[in-house]
């Protein structure tokens, strides 16, 4: 993975947490339900970079504790959670696999058994723009990894978008395009030790 593109990763993967209020806008009761009922889930996405780049390829989350990100050529990057940890291999490269503990990444409100949004001191905004629910969001013990911005839309209640505010003020935007949930999603997708050897 290139050296941006693995920075602008470990960012997000630091600045996760949500909320919402207002009676116009998506409750927290309604997000944390929509998050709860998400067994599995695969998404295209598209990841606009703060340097203008582009990067395409598919997510899949099986919860509890399991997502995958896989881009497209030319990245040819895999992004594994599962196990605890955190993987981030490069098919293209001939440097070692990265692995950071998942419990130290935001991916574990969204993986997590049982998610609650109700946690105090974690969003600086919210808003209503007509069609979605904006929060801006921030882990209230590690300010020092940045904000997030997530874009909920209702009628039903769906993820659309979040954007990545790192603290060196380089943003990066990931949009999600077509999903659907509900499918049976195989082990193999998540076996990071499997796509490890694979990619020697």
């Amino acid at each position: 993975m290139k050296p941006l593109l693995r920075s602008l990763f470990i960012v997000w993967l630091m600045a996760w947490p949500v909320s919402s209020w207002a009676a116009e806008q998506l409750k927290l009761a309604d997000i944390s339900a929509y998050l709860n009922s998400l067994t599995t889930l695969r998404a295209d996405f598209q990841q606009i970079n703060d340097d203008g780049s582009v990067s395409t390829g598919e997510l899949y989350i099986r919860r509890p504790g399991r997502m995958r990100f896989e881009y497209d050529p030319p990245e040819e990057a895999l992004v594994i959670a599962a196990a605890s940890a955190v993987v981030i291999i490069d098919r293209k490269s001939n440097q070692p696999s990265e692995t950071y503990p998942l419990s130290r990444t935001p991916l574990s409100l969204i993986l997590g058994r049982n998610i609650d949004l109700t946690r105090a001191n974690m969003v600086r905004n919210a808003r209503f723009d007509g069609t979605a629910t904006i929060v801006t969001a921030e882990d209230p013990d590690n300010l020092e990894n940045g904000y997030i911005e997530l874009t909920f839309t209702d009628n039903p209640t769906q993820l659309r978008e979040w954007v990545i505010h790192d603290a060196t003020g380089a943003q990066t935007r990931v949009v999600l395009g077509a999903f659907e949930t509900g499918m049976t999603l195989p082990n193999s997708l998540f076996d990071a030790d499997r796509e490890k050897s694979r990619s020697r």
